[in-house]
């Protein structure tokens, strides 16, 4: 049989006449409007607008760090070349290179 605390253990699980008319005055405002939604779709757009013109400046950039790094390269070489050439040229001529 039910008895007290039974009822008591259902009436906890069950919502009061006051919980909802808080859920149906609440009820309109978890609704989105036509115009809501044509607002969120304007943002997404802009925001796909953003994040592309973002990746092109992204991939524009890593061309330039690309391209600086292979002239790093080829400077660098060369400037190995050009201290080998000196190392020879002081050999040659009996002068002493300090660092």
């Amino acid at each position: 049989m039910i008895d007290d605390k039974d009822i008591q253990k259902i009436k906890k699980g069950l919502a009061t006449k006051e919980d909802l008319e808080k859920f149906s005055n609440r009820a309109f405002e978890v609704f989105a409007t036509k115009e809501d939604i044509r607002e969120v779709k304007e943002d997404i757009n802009g925001l796909r607008e953003s994040v592309q013109a973002l990746t092109v400046s992204t991939d524009r950039l890593v061309k330039a760090v690309e391209g600086l790094r292979q002239e790093f390269v080829i400077i660098m070489a060369k400037v190995d070349r050009h201290e080998q050439w000196l190392h020879q040229i002081a050999d040659k001529l009996g002068i002493k290179l300090e660092y």
